[in-house]
Formats: C-alpha cells, sequence, structure tokens
C-alpha cells in the first residue's frame, strides 16, 4: 500500500521519482552505521520512504514550479510534513513514523519546521532522514535547477552541520558516501 502512494505522489511530482526510495536507502545505511538496533534501521527506512507523502496534497503548479517560489507558495509547501503527519497518523500501524515525517524538516538550530525543535529534541530518525533528503534533493534535477555536483552537494552538507543539520550524522554521511563511492 505505501509504495502504491509513493507511485501516486511521483505521479503528482514526476521530478521526486525515486527519490523516496533513494532517501530510504541511504538513510537506513546510515542508521545501520551509527549503530542502531535492526528494529530502527526498519523505521528508519519506512518513515524515509514516506517523508514526503504530505505533497500529494500541494498544488503541482507549487511543485513544478520553473522559478523561484514566492513566500505564499514556500508557506503552502512547509505544510507536506503536517499533511505526511495526519495521513500516517490514522494508521496504528504508521502511526510512529508520522512523528519522524513530521520532523524531518526542523533544524539543529531551531530555525526549521514545523515546531522549531532543536538539536536532539528533534527525533533521531528525523535528523537522519533531514540530512540524506537535502543531498538527494541537491544531487537530483529540479524544475528550477539542475542537480549539483557530489563535491559541491557535500560541501553544502558539511557547510550546514551544527546550523541546519545534526553534525554528527552529517559526518557519518559523508564519510559513507566516500567510502562507498555514492552519489
Amino acid at each position: 500500500m505505501i509504495l502504491t502512494i509513493i507511485r501516486i505522489l511521483e505521479y503528482h511530482d514526476p521530478y521526486t521519482k525515486g527519490h523516496s526510495k533513494n532517501v530510504a536507502t541511504l538513510a537506513s545505511l546510515v542508521a545501520e552505521r551509527m549503530g542502531l538496533p535492526d528494529e530502527m534501521i526498519r523505521k528508519t527506512y519506512w518513515a524515509a520512504l514516506v517523508h514526503d507523502i504530505g505533497k500529494i496534497v500541494i498544488p503541482s503548479t507549487i511543485l513544478n514550479k520553473e522559478g523561484k517560489l514566492t513566500l505564499e507558495e514556500f508557506e503552502v509547501i512547509k505544510k507536506h510534513p503536517v499533511y505526511g503527519h495526519d495521513f500516517l497518523s490514522t494508521s496504528s500501524e504508521l502511526r510512529e513514523l508520522a512523528k519522524y515525517v513530521y520532523h524531518h524538516h526542523e533544524r539543529w538550530d531551531g530555525k526549521g519546521y514545523p515546531s522549531g525543535l532543536s538539536g536532539e529534541d528533534i527525533p533521531l530518525i528525523s535528523r537522519i532522514i533531514a540530512v540524506v533528503d537535502a543531498w538527494d534533493a541537491m544531487r537530483s534535477d529540479r524544475p528550477y535547477r539542475k542537480g549539483l555536483p557530489k563535491e559541491i552537494a557535500l560541501k553544502e552538507l558539511i557547510e550546514h552541520a551544527g546550523m541546519q543539520f545534526d553534525p554528527e550524522i552529517v559526518k557519518i554521511f559523508v564519510s559513507l558516501i566516500e567510502e562507498q563511492g555514492i552519489g
């Protein structure tokens, strides 16, 4: 059922084709590298797979806009974690994943959304998804720009560690990318 919903999202937003799967695969590798228990690794995979599910209700004119978003359009985009949380919370099997989806755009420095959580108050799985999601988004072509080269995307993650991203997770992710030649 989840995979079907992801396919619907990719149909609605073709620029994210493969994004959810990429984020899920890489996020679970990070969780594994961190030595998390198997159950946490599984939760990381599934939460990452559905992290953008709330975008299903974001108008495609906003999702696929070629130019810069207006402030009003960005406010609409910022609601996708809330929508995703609402969708997933209706299922007892998916309720825990809903929490991780809700917080995947929080920032280490507290300037994220929707709750403005900071540091370790952000659920660990959400912090992992935040790093990997940013990586995959930077590396992918979008309507408004071409994907960034690997070196520039890595540099962006490193520069924003301790501000936007959990610095330990960035360190682990960067070493994973470099050691395994991912990207």
